[in-house]
């Protein structure tokens, strides 16, 4: 695990993973990348952890790309266009590649500002829960690029294709209450319950069968873009698995015999 992120089991079923680089506002360089890597890794081979929370160090959750190196041509802005793709690939395009295969359910608590790269970031996470203070900002446009990091996929599927056309050509800024009313977070709060909050949801989360939790996020996930019979099919299959499972019956028994289930992961 880089030094940039750090994972913290919380007990419970929750893991809470920070971007921890404030002196560049939580700038995307390759720590950061691999740390958070790392963590989606270390989450997805470990069935005691069903919840995921992904928030930033300091004053705000990400600035994006380092634009110190977009000036001095470095990291991803160095070197021959072939090299910039494949720097790409095998940088930055492993973000959106751990969190779309991330098996538990994430949850960005947005803390602050949530810039360009650091934007696309929190629409990778299944939900979104936002301080007051924060911002989103696809500002891509703004140093002369495109939204290098998958944001052109998850944008539309978060807020519309028309709000995502504005957000992208504009870069403006979005702030908190409009943030919700376009649907980017599903909840604001003060800055100082933020945490307090996505601990809650996430408990709300984990009270579930892990393997069942792990199961209905991939189903939601993988019906995005498939066809009807196909979807149908992925939920009779996974819906045989999580029958098979004691937890599933222990759920079963639990309500019927009005009383707090007990559930081991299996």
């Amino acid at each position: 695990m880089s030094d940039a992120v750090t994972f913290e089991n919380k007990g419970d079923g929750i893991v809470v993973v920070t971007l921890n680089d404030p002196k560049t506002r939580n700038a995307l360089t390759d720590p950061l990348i691999d740390g958070i890597v790392d963590a989606c890794r270390r989450i997805n081979a470990d069935m005691s952890v069903s919840c995921m929370i992904l928030t930033g160090a300091g004053e705000g959750f990400s600035s994006g790309g380092n634009v110190k190196e977009m000036r001095d041509k470095k990291g991803l802005f160095g070197g021959q266009p072939v090299d910039m793709r494949r720097a790409y690939q095998h940088g930055i395009h492993k973000i959106p590649k751990a969190l779309y295969d991330l098996e538990v359910p994430s949850i960005c608590a947005v803390n602050g500002a949530a810039i360009g790269a650091g934007c696309d970031t929190t629409l990778m996470c299944d939900i979104r829960i936002a301080g007051r203070r924060a911002q989103f900002a696809e500002s891509f446009l703004r140093v002369g690029l495109v939204s290098g990091d998958g944001g052109a996929w998850f944008l539309p599927r978060v807020v519309g294709l028309s709000r995502a056309y504005e957000m992208t050509l504009t870069g403006d800024v979005i702030d908190a209450e409009k943030a919700e009313k376009w649907g980017i977070v599903s909840k604001v709060v003060d800055d100082d319950k933020l945490m307090d909050e996505a601990m809650a949801l996430a408990r709300r989360i984990t009270a579930f069968p892990p393997h069942s939790v792990r199961l209905n996020k991939r189903l939601l996930r993988e019906s995005q873009g498939v066809s009807l019979p196909v979807a149908l099919e992925m939920a009779s299959a996974m819906q045989a698995l999580v029958q098979s499972t004691e937890d599933q019956q222990e759920a079963v028994n639990a309500m019927l015999d009005k009383r707090k289930p007990k559930f081991k992961g299996k």
